[in-house]
């Protein structure tokens, strides 16, 4: 289940990316357009555009954090339990093994 929120996160970060680039190419192709509401509705789209990306880096700091901290609890359980570790690694080369074979 980790997996899957992690991936769902990961592709969320990379479709804000996407419609951040989009909105920043959709400004510099409007850039010439003059008018009162054209300039109001720009300065709301970069505002906004601002507060998506800082929202991003924070988003994008936590997920490496977060990543971090479980690499060094796995490294720390594996360095204080090696034999039990490279049992479970064994188990689960069998087991996928054993399910590869059959299909």
């Amino acid at each position: 289940m980790t997996t899957q929120s992690e991936a769902a996160r990961e592709k969320l970060i990379s479709d804000f990316k996407a419609v951040i680039t989009d909105t920043e190419e959709l400004l510099r192709a409007t850039a010439n357009q003059t008018g009162e509401r054209i300039a109001s509705a720009r300065a709301r789209v970069e505002e906004r555009l601002a507060s998506a990306k800082e929202e991003l880096a924070d988003v994008g700091e936590e997920v490496a954090a977060r990543g971090k901290a479980a690499a060094r609890t796995t490294d720390a359980y594996i360095r204080n339990h090696p034999w039990q570790s490279v049992g479970a690694a064994a188990a689960l080369g069998l087991l996928v093994g054993l399910l590869t074979r059959r299909h």
